[in-house]
């Protein structure tokens, strides 16, 4: 029985060692940014472009929805009247948080700054936490809580394995089939 045991472990052993050498410096970034490329950039993609103007310089100007749904509580205090609401900083955080979402994701698909575009993208992932449950109402039921027995919550549940995503990257960098590791062999 011992013999068999032994050769079991000994298998486990070795083939768990081969797949750790083969898939070693590039397959955990690559999974990452794969999982993170089918879920995320057409979300976040979508929703800043229904946040821009009319037209190829409408990242210039954002729309009134940019307003209502980056910054509600400002957008109802001032009327729901951009004009009415002071540049600084509520036009620039509006300005900023469109661009974040063209750009980061965008950075993390293709692996260039992808450690910092995913800090950056948690941040931002936290930001829209904050204003889907303070701002926008989302009820109980959708914000869930760690450890419940149900795994379908919006916050709790779906944004926790999103956030995990990016903290493989950061961890592991984006791997080498990235532009940061093309950019750094040729340092």
């Amino acid at each position: 029985m011992t013999g068999l045991i032994n050769g079991l472990t000994n298998l486990h052993n070795s083939f768990f060692s081969w797949l750790t050498r083969i898939t070693a410096g590039w397959f955990t970034g690559l999974a990452a940014r794969f999982v993170f490329a089918s879920l995320f950039p057409l979300y976040y993609w979508q929703s800043a472009s229904n946040k821009i103007g009319e037209g190829f310089f409408g990242v210039l100007s954002p729309s009134l929805g940019a307003y209502a749904t980056i910054v509600p509580p400002i957008m109802e205090q001032h009327g729901f009247d951009p004009s009415a609401i002071p540049f600084f900083p509520w036009h620039i955080i509006v300005y900023l948080g469109t661009w974040t979402e063209f750009i980061l994701p965008a950075l993390v698909v293709l692996g260039l700054f992808s450690r910092i575009a995913s800090i950056g993208m948690i941040g931002f992932i936290f930001v829209q936490i904050y204003v889907d449950i303070k701002y926008l109402g989302l009820e109980e039921k959708f914000i869930g809580s760690m450890f419940d027995r149900f795994p379908d919550a919006i916050i709790w549940d779906q944004r926790l394995l999103w956030v995990f995503v990016l903290v493989m990257i950061i961890i592991h960098g984006p791997g080498k089939i990235s532009l940061d590791h093309l950019l750094g062999r040729n340092r």
